[in-house]
């Protein structure tokens, strides 16, 4: 696959970082370690840890088979706003 010419502007990248700030929040609240999230579905725990960290943009197919493993349904894992605060509902 060829590598992108230019860098994403910081908009693309915020909300790169803010999904996986979601996909974590999600996770957690499921009770899933990223080990055990990354067993459900098929792929890498480090894979996993690069989406949370927002280093890595998730394929379609990888956002709906999260979505799926969480329980959650996709547009909750690519909202625009933050997930809840650690320790809310």
């Amino acid at each position: 696959m060829p590598l992108r010419r230019t860098a994403p502007p910081p908009w693309a990248i915020s909300r790169r970082q803010l999904l996986g700030r979601r996909i974590a929040y999600y996770r957690r609240k499921a009770g899933l370690s990223q080990d055990q999230l990354a067993d459900r579905i098929g792929m890498e725990r480090r894979t996993i840890q690069r989406y949370e960290a927002g280093s890595r943009d998730p394929r379609y197919t990888d956002l709906l088979l999260i979505a799926d493993a969480l329980n959650v349904p996709l547009a909750d894992l690519v909202r625009r706003e933050d997930p809840p605060a650690p320790g809310s509902p």
